[in-house]
């Protein structure tokens, strides 16, 4: 074997992620042109609307109030060595509303929705529904992509903002109920610590994953090779591309927001 092999295979490697990113970016741009351009399908954005929104909102609730609450005693645990129990409250706060708040709840959307969509949009392609959209004159961008992206742009930052609530009064039960905690003090404490910026950037990133999602779900359900493996190779990848995309504008959003 040459010396030179495994430099070549790794440059083989970089090139196709470079490539594989390259085209989910030109189809982002696109889905989302699509959007602010007539023809408008209400219905399709409505269903959409109810499956990203409403639809996710039991797994959200959940996810958040356990969260919240495992979050609240390892803190309590953890401030206990340097008698620092008592910042449980601002701390369960600004960790929801910043960091866990938006990528749980990004990472159940991929998990719920990305996976959804991908293994729709693909079985459509594998029975060649989406050939016969296109013999009708319906643009797939425009009637299967556009809506899905522009619900989960709107939904997700909502279901972001309930997430936290849910988590902080997840950690506002377990403080009371078990450690103690006087209700108006830890509420007054939550309530002064936030600032609107963590907020804002709190709703920011749910903006970013739910797009993020929608269009991992919407690429590889668009690109799924045919019969049903490549429906189940469409949805896993879908799902393994929007966590680790999350994660990573997680960070690049958090540098952004509090690095300056």
């Amino acid at each position: 074997m040459s010396p030179t092999a495994p430099l070549g295979a790794l440059g083989r490697a970089v090139l196709a992620v470079l490539a594989l990113f390259g085209r989910v970016t030109l189809f982002a741009v696109d889905a989302i042109g699509h959007i602010f351009r007539p023809p408008f399908y209400p219905r399709e954005f409505g269903l959409a609307l109810l499956n990203v929104g409403w639809l996710s909102l039991p797994v959200v609730g959940l996810t958040a109030i356990f969260t919240g609450g495992a979050l609240a005693l390892q803190i309590y645990s953890g401030g206990a060595r340097f008698n620092a129990e008592a910042v449980v409250p601002q701390i369960v706060a600004i960790g929801m509303v910043r960091e866990l708040g938006p990528v749980l709840v990004g990472l159940m959307i991929a998990a719920r929705v990305t996976s959804s969509i991908a293994a729709e949009i693909a079985t459509m392609k594998v029975t060649e529904q989406i050939d016969a959209l296109v013999t009708l004159s319906t643009h797939p961008m425009k009637y299967l992509v556009a809506p899905r992206v522009l619900a989960a742009l709107l939904t997700v930052p909502a279901l972001v903002a309930v997430g936290d609530v849910i988590g902080i009064a997840g950690g506002y039960v377990v403080a009371v109920e078990r450690l103690g905690f006087n209700p108006a003090t830890y509420l007054k404490n939550t309530v002064d610590f936030l600032e609107m910026r963590d907020i804002v950037s709190s709703l920011v990133k749910g903006a970013a994953f739910g797009t993020i999602a929608a269009v991992m779900g919407c690429y590889f359900g668009m690109q799924s090779g045919r019969g049903a493996q490549g429906v189940g190779r469409a949805t896993k990848g879908s799902v393994e591309a929007a966590a680790v995309l999350i994660l990573a504008a997680n960070f690049l959003l958090t540098g952004l927001f509090f690095s300056l």
